[in-house]
């Protein structure tokens, strides 16, 4: 993004179809098997492309960002201009708004509502049980709405298991292996 002066934009299909687009162009990729993961903000950027791109075999959210307006609002409430540092700055520049008010108005479109009855293919949500970030509810709640997903499923990593965490980074091996069995098994590929 720095380097081409890009921004990030809310509508993740228009690269995700590019990104399709040249994978079919390869001899060594089946492209009735290609799935799409996203991990933290890919929590929204993944359901939202593969909803809207047909192409995709499967998808995965390892950790779900459903409604990343809401966090952005909470953030501002809690934290107003004293966050991390330089956060408002950042992800203003991101977005490529000039201002937070701007910025804000822009994180209204970073939301999964109305949008994930458009999945049919299979689609793992993952998330961490105490995941500081992104509230668990989001996770139910981008689950719930996955109504036309021929296999859908919810896994969520508890304290016993380890990866509680954001998008599981307190155990990523654990989450990782989970997610790599479970898009082996919708793809075809090996499990062992």
């Amino acid at each position: 993004m720095r380097l081409h002066n890009l921004t990030a934009r809310f509508d993740s299909e228009h690269w995700a179809s590019r990104v399709v687009d040249w994978l079919e162009t390869r001899d060594d990729v089946d492209a009735k098997r290609i799935g799409l993961e996203g991990v933290s903000l890919g929590g929204y950027y993944c359901p939202r492309a593969v909803a809207f791109e047909p192409r995709f075999a499967c998808g995965v959210v390892w950790g779900a960002n459903h409604d990343w307006r809401d966090v952005q609002k909470r953030r501002l409430e809690k934290e107003g201009s004293f966050p991390v540092p330089h956060y408002w700055s950042h992800v203003s520049w991101v977005w490529g708004a000039k201002d937070t008010d701007e910025f804000m108005t822009i994180a209204e479109n970073v939301h999964l509502d109305g949008i994930l009855d458009r999945i049919n293919v299979p689609f793992l949500v993952t998330h961490g049980e105490k995941d500081s970030q992104i509230p668990l509810k989001w996770a139910h709640r981008t689950y719930e709405q996955l109504v036309n997903s021929p296999k859908r499923e919810l896994k969520i990593f508890t304290e016993r298991e380890g990866g509680v965490q954001h998008s599981s980074f307190d155990n990523s091996i654990n989450a990782g292996q989970y997610i790599a069995d479970w898009v082996a098994e919708v793809l075809g590929g090996r499990t062992e």
